[in-house]
This record gives structure tokens, sequence and C-alpha cells, in this order.
């Protein structure tokens, strides 16, 4: 799982969730909730889709009274194989050594590759969609 700083990065600089199963997240609007991480599953948690905006619902399964949070409350934490597929065309490679996990991409203006290294492959690839993110927000 990618680390709650990147989470934030990657929010920050506007990447857009679309909750769907199997989403994890954190509630960043209650402090004694910050460590939990959630899934959205139809049975416990699920995305509700209102005009007004989208909604996580709890479906009385857990333990404490919540019955829902806004999709501003809640921190998106991206699972590795939904960051590689954010790479997309750019992604080239994903290597490890000694030193931990290495995702290159290609520079998507320019044929000139990077690579963004962290001991955990998620991090990495966290690392390489913030860039992109960052680029594109720049580009706008």
């Amino acid at each position: 799982m990618i680390s709650t700083e990147l989470a934030r990065a990657l929010a920050a600089a506007g990447l857009p969730w679309h909750p769907s199963a199997g989403d994890r997240f954190r509630i960043v609007s209650a402090p004694d909730l910050e460590d939990d991480v959630f899934t959205l599953s139809e049975m416990t948690i699920e995305a509700r889709h209102y005009p007004t905006g989208t909604i996580l619902g709890f479906n009385g399964t857990t333990e404490w009274a919540l019955d829902s949070v806004a999709i501003e409350d809640a921190l998106w934490m991206p699972r590795e194989d939904q960051l590689r597929e954010l790479l997309g065309a750019t992604f080239r490679s994903l290597t490890r050594d000694d030193d931990g996990f290495h995702v290159t991409a290609v520079h998507p203006l320019r044929d000139e590759s990077q690579t963004f290294s962290a001991p955990g492959a998620a991090d990495a690839y966290a690392q390489a969609v913030l860039a992109l993110v960052e680029l594109a927000e720049v580009r706008t």
C-alpha cells in the first residue's frame, strides 16, 4: 500500500478518484480514524453517487456508528495495479534491487525516461504517477 504522504500528494495534485469496489481509503476528517484503512465493498462500504456528490455509505456491519462519509473527507489509497494502469503507455519497467523498487516511465512530451525509486513497488509507482499528474497540471 502506498504511503499516506504520497496519497495526500496525489490528491493535492488533482488525481481524480472514482470510487469502486476494492478501493482503499482513509477517513481524513476524523482524527481518531485516520490510521484505519477501509475497503469499498458492496457488502460493507459502497460508493453512492448523487447529483450533489459522492458519499461512501457504511452498510451497518461495522462495529461503530458511522452512516456515511463524503468523498471529500476520504483519502484514496490507490493500489499498485491501479497506479500502474494510470501510468498507461508511459510505463516502461519495474525493477528491484537491494535498494528497493524502481519504476521507469517515459516523459509523454519528450522521448526521455525517468526512474522513480522507493522501498516498495506501490510507492515507486505512486511517485511516477505524481510526476505525470503534476506535468498535466503544468500543461493546462
